[in-house]
């Protein structure tokens, strides 16, 4: 297999190349033994949807994963922050990129907190990430803080990642089966309807009712192709938006069967994301200030409630519990935490509870979508053929 590397030579240069291994860490032993600090490592005959969509339309966007991976690298091989800001701009040869660098870079030498020129810059960082910067430069431990922050993106990048690719076959299972569709009634039905036209015997109104639909798109078929075009592309560009903006989950949630596998979803990011900054060293009040954009629109008033009542002083698990933001099995957890000191390891712990319960749920729910979709298709594609042949059937029925 190969396997796409970047890397951090002795010379503190990033170097980015392709390896023949027969797996990961096979992959990993040889950069090690060039001396080489491993950056970031990937598959390269994988690719995902998200990594088509930023290969095709976003070869300009910047990263927070890869910056702070290769950020963490220069770190390690004992480069400071102004050095390994300086470093990665020297390499980066994309206009836009270079532009979030170099206002970095700029901030620093001008003597301001690194935390304080990421706030300048919401638009590229989050205030996750600026959360757990803040934090660790008051304890002067930068890269343990950049290492939490990408082993959490990375698994919430997993858990997204394999909820678009539950979606990709479906949607390439639909478009294939409204092919069909289209192509039965636009070409195969009107030539029928030639047919039965010439032998002057009246049909069964279903099968005439077929036949005058099939005349129809055949007679319109430019202007549906473009109107079911557009209207594809509204609903694309309109789920595109709402999901940036965080309402699919919302919406998703009110279908039938689906609310409590995304209140699940939504408190594992939850529980993740609090246990990571709880872990950092940020205060609870604060980091609950910013697990708020986890949230839903639907759980965020019950989020800011919670945290208004732990600045009164009564316990997270007393608070998350009143507000419905546990389950009983998150609820002992953090009554462990609360008692032992641990509070942000229990939160990461059922943060991994929950993501397994999510990752077999999304598993059933293609096992059982998929094959009710084909059999939808099939229907409608056997409705349509059975159609087309009753009136041969009614006049074999007539010889006889």
């Amino acid at each position: 297999m190969r396997y796409k590397v970047r890397a951090v030579t002795p010379d503190q240069r990033i170097v980015e190349q392709l390896l023949d291994a027969s797996d990961e860490n096979d992959a990993r032993h040889q950069i090690r033994a060039r001396g080489w600090a491993i950056s970031s490592i990937q598959q390269a005959s994988t690719l995902s949807f998200g990594g088509l969509y930023r290969k095709g339309a976003g070869q300009g966007k910047f990263s927070l994963l890869l910056f702070s991976q290769e950020l963490l690298a220069l770190l390690n091989a004992g480069l400071t922050i102004v050095e390994s800001l300086e470093a990665l701009l020297e390499k980066e040869n994309n206009q836009d990129i270079r532009a979030v660098l170099s206002k970095v870079f700029s901030g620093l030498q001008e003597g301001k907190r690194f935390s304080q020129v990421l706030l300048e810059q919401q638009d590229y960082f989050n205030p996750l990430f600026v959360g757990i910067v803040q934090a660790s430069e008051r304890t002067s431990s930068l890269a343990p803080s950049l290492s939490r922050f990408i082993e959490y993106q990375q698994r919430i990048d997993v858990v997204r990642n394999k909820i678009i690719s539950a979606m990709i076959y479906p949607c390439i299972l639909f478009a294939v089966g409204s092919g069909v569709t289209f192509f039965l009634l636009g070409y195969v039905v009107p030539r029928f309807a030639e047919v039965y036209r010439g032998t002057g015997r009246e049909l069964p109104w279903s099968s005439q009712l077929l036949l005058d639909w099939g005349n129809f798109v055949a007679s319109h078929g430019a202007a549906i192709s473009i109107l079911s075009l557009v209207c594809v592309s509204m609903l694309i560009y309109l789920f595109a938006r709402v999901w940036k903006s965080g309402g699919a989950m919302g919406i998703i949630s009110k279908l039938p069967g689906f609310g409590e596998s995304i209140r699940i979803y939504t408190l594992s990011r939850l529980y993740m994301t609090l246990g990571m900054l709880l872990d950092g060293g940020i205060p609870i009040v604060a980091a609950l200030a910013t697990t708020e954009t986890m949230l839903n629109a639907d759980m965020r008033p019950a989020l800011q409630q919670a945290s208004a009542a732990i600045a009164s002083g009564e316990m997270l698990s007393d608070a998350f519990e009143r507000h419905q933001l546990t389950t009983p099995i998150s609820q002992r957890l953090l009554r462990v935490g609360e008692r032992t000191g641990e509070l942000g390891k229990m939160l990461t712990q059922s943060a991994n509870f929950y993501e397994g319960e999510i990752s077999r749920w999304i598993d059933r729910f293609i096992r059982s979508f998929e094959p009710l979709l084909m059999a939808v298709i099939g229907i409608v594609v056997g409705v349509i053929v059975v159609l087309l042949y009753m009136p041969i059937f009614n006049l074999a029925d007539g010889f006889s």
